[in-house]
């Protein structure tokens, strides 16, 4: 049985609307509109893109995965308590640790209710249509939660700054092909996809218009690639994003079918960090330094 420290007199969408904080504030999660507490102290992050945008505003985090898988966040997590994994969460190190606020979104969505018989948890999952609004609605809402509006903002100008400045450039850069490799095995993804937002959100022209929509893609073959001849190749490797010893994407891509690709004659090819993009999605950070890579790649293409 679960010993917990906190009792909620009302629970909803995972979170109490009355605890015992004498400060709470509203704000939008993934789930609506929901009151947490104000100024937390103590916080355990169970998703990767709530932890790059709350170091990116500068909150200091007492609970992370035991693996954050992006390079950036890794001192992060070595200062902080490990509370299980982004899928199970480890109850008794949450309920030792004593936080004032758990943050779970993605991957750890499922884990909600359970998270939040030890403390006031918000569901701040980023997915789907609308990645940027969305990933700005997250960065809001942590300013308010944690008394930084005013850092929160000043990221937010930054960030549209960034799309803008890409939006500009993929207006005439030609036709894209998105594409994920898992060591030899191909999948690329649409303007419904997880990855979508590449299309829709930045302008980038999609080369084929009917990709099927999935979580992992729509699997495909090297004359696949090489039929569809792309403008631009953009390349995310799963393998390297999880930590998994198989073939580089770019190793896997280089052979004679996608070479005959305009993409490849050109070297239009952009390999974006894939834990940045594909762990990470949605933070602030990982949003950052994407739009940079994209942006350095099509002025190269000038």
């Amino acid at each position: 049985m679960r010993a917990f420290r906190w009792a909620p007199l009302f629970l909803a969408v995972g979170l109490s609307t009355t605890t015992a904080f004498a400060e709470t504030v509203s704000v939008e999660t993934a789930r609506g509109a929901v009151t947490a507490p104000s100024k937390p102290e103590t916080v355990a992050v169970f998703d990767i893109a709530a932890l790059d945008t709350l170091r990116a505003l500068g909150v200091e985090i007492a609970g992370t995965p035991e693996r954050v898988y992006v390079e950036y966040l890794q001192d992060t997590a070595n200062g902080a308590e490990k509370v299980g994994t982004l899928f199970e969460p480890d109850f008794e190190a949450v309920n030792a640790l004593q936080p004032d606020l758990i943050v779970a979104g993605g991957r750890s969505s499922k884990q909600v209710e359970a998270l939040s018989e030890f403390a006031p948890t918000i569901d701040m999952t980023i997915w789907g249509d609308g990645l940027l609004d969305q990933a700005k609605a997250r960065l809001n809402a942590y300013g308010t939660i944690f008394d930084k509006q005013d850092t929160a903002r000043k990221l937010e100008d930054n960030l549209t700054g960034a799309v803008d400045a890409v939006k500009a450039q993929t207006a005439e850069a030609g036709k894209a092909l998105i594409v994920l490799t898992n060591g030899p095995k191909l999948s690329v993804y649409g303007k419904a996809s997880r990855f979508g937002w590449l299309h829709t959100e930045l302008g980038i022209q999609p080369v084929i218009e009917d990709v099927k929509a999935s979580t992992h893609g729509e699997a495909v073959s090297f004359e696949f690639i090489r039929d569809a001849n792309p403008d631009w190749l953009i390349v995310i490797d799963r393998a390297a994003a999880i930590g998994e010893d198989a073939a580089l994407a770019a190793e896997t891509l280089n052979n004679k079918l996608v070479a005959e690709t305009t993409a490849w004659k050109s070297g239009q090819v952009i390999y974006l960090d894939a834990s940045k993009v594909y762990i990470a999605a949605g933070g602030y950070q990982s949003l950052m330094s994407t739009l940079q890579d994209l942006s350095k790649a099509f002025t190269k293409s000038k």
